[in-house]
């Protein structure tokens, strides 16, 4: 623990004696180093720097220094359900969001949930996130989600879109364009992207919402490559019709095909990987093992915490251990061994800092300890745990051992956002409140007996299984062929 209160604004900040995990362009690991923190950049890294004086003085021995984790698709909204949908499978997740209860969700309960979202990611050390916000059903819902983000001191990307009509209805109403220019300022602490899925109807009814993004000047975020629901059809269209543009985000791309990722890899666009999502509900096997034979770079993503974890430290573990266990089996399936691990832990280190801010455009702003970065700094250190010695391995420590328990220091943009292991200026019993209200308002508009159900909820006779959409009749079984065929 550090002996020192809370820092007073503006004073420099220095980590004295960590591993610094720089995450540069060469992956520089400084032990016994320092990393000083003046305004909102990071002055200099190295060991025994002079500071300025008045500087508080950090001891980060023992501890790991490293640039804030960045979570590029999480649906921020759904984490006031924590763990309601444990046991979903990714059609019952469709079932309770799209044909029956996502409707519900007032504009306070997208506030409640993208709140209590945002704290849990600045706790764990995740300092940049977007919020893939799918549930704005009016421009009341959106308002609720950027008071609830800028109410905090993380950064973060609006990522806007709404589940409950068609992405060619919302994104060209008139008052979409108004709230951009009221509520979004697009700076380094606030992004904006269109959030959307392609079904792979042939008529492409989806060209009106990539039209309105190229207008709004916004990048496309799309659930991509996902299992019964978006596949190769939507990434043709948007490549053929000119849309698959530089810096746009697919996320899961789990199942599709070589010309799909070559397609991908070709125009610019970035993954966002999310293994623990896809390893439990369906979308595809955990995508990262494919997607780096193309060279697309990847960024990592927690999903939502209405099923998993909300961590950058539990996305590095389930994306390296997917990855392995499929090149093992496929080994294994031809009769060989591996005898030497294509993906390090440096690796998904590098696409839970570097990575994630690449994929945003934000590559030379954060993502990396370097001078004229901004000071999004975590430090990883507990005294108090066992599992923190012996340090040898500092990115095997990061990925493999370390925890959000273990954040002991938060910095964003040279803020001090958590402190001796816990978080500063927040109010979390408003934060519970909030929640709680949520939780008490759903559960009364299901009834207890709906409420339990919607745990483990019966799949309907309908359309979900080749289109689970709502806002469209377009249905085609082809979603269902493998990549392979």
């Amino acid at each position: 623990m550090t002996s020192n209160p809370v820092p007073e604004p503006g004073r420099p900040i220095v980590f004295r004696g960590g591993t610094v995990l720089t995450m540069d362009d060469s992956r520089t690991v400084l032990h016994d180093a320092d990393v000083l923190v003046v305004g909102t950049d990071v002055a200099a890294v190295g060991p025994h720097l002079e500071v300025p004086e008045g500087t508080v003085e950090v001891d980060a021995s023992g501890g790991i220094v490293m640039p804030g984790m960045i979570d590029t698709h999480r649906h921020l909204w759904q984490t006031a359900m924590r763990a309601y949908g444990a046991d979903w499978t990714l059609t019952q997740y469709f079932v309770w969001n799209y044909l029956s209860y996502g409707k519900l969700f007032r504009p306070q309960d997208i506030y409640a949930g993208d709140l209590l979202g945002a704290l849990e990611a600045i706790d764990a050390g995740v300092t940049t996130t977007v919020d893939w916000s799918h549930n704005l059903q009016t421009t009341d819902h959106a308002e609720a989600a950027v008071d609830a983000l800028r109410s905090t001191p993380g950064r973060f990307v609006l990522a806007y879109g709404n589940i409950q009509a068609g992405p060619w209805e919302w994104s060209t109403r008139p008052e979409l364009a108004d709230f951009v220019d009221r509520r979004v300022p697009r700076d380094e602490m606030f992004g904006f992207q269109l959030a959307f899925d392609v079904t792979g109807d042939p008529a492409f009814p989806e060209k009106a919402a990539y039209e309105a993004a190229r207008e709004l000047g916004a990048k496309v975020t799309t659930h991509a490559g996902v299992w019964g629901a978006t596949n190769d059809d939507g990434i043709r269209l948007a490549y053929e019709n000119g849309f698959m543009t530089e810096g746009n985000v697919y996320v899961h791309a789990a199942t599709l095909s070589a010309d799909s990722y070559q397609r991908i890899a070709g125009t610019g666009g970035y993954a966002s990987v999310s293994a623990e999502s896809e390893s439990s509900c369906g979308q595809g096997y955990p995508s990262s093992w494919s997607i780096r034979k193309y060279g697309i770079p990847i960024s990592l993503s927690n999903d939502t915490s209405v099923w998993w974890s909300g961590d950058g430290f539990s996305a590095m573990r389930a994306t390296l251990n997917a990855d392995r266990a499929r090149e093992h089996h496929e080994a294994h399936a031809s009769g060989d061994t591996v005898t030497n691990i294509a993906l390090r832990c440096e690796d998904v280190v590098g696409w839970a800092t570097r990575g994630g801010a690449d994929a945003l455009g934000l590559g030379s702003v954060v993502g990396s300890l370097q001078p004229g970065r901004r000071a999004d700094v975590v430090l990883v250190r507990n005294e108090d745990s066992p599992v923190m010695f012996p340090l040898i391995n500092p990115y095997g420590h990061v990925v493999m051992q370390a925890q959000r328990g273990d954040v002991q220091a938060v910095l964003v943009n040279g803020k001090v956002a958590k402190w001796d292991h816990r978080l500063v200026g927040v109010d979390l019993g408003a934060a519970r409140r909030a929640v709680d209200e949520t939780v008490e308002y759903l559960r009364g508009q299901l009834g207890e007996e709906e409420w339990v159900k919607g745990m483990n909820p019966e799949i309907p006779e309908s359309k979900v299984l080749d289109n689970p959409y709502t806002y469209t009749d377009y249905a085609s079984a082809d979603t269902h062929r493998t990549s392979t065929e």
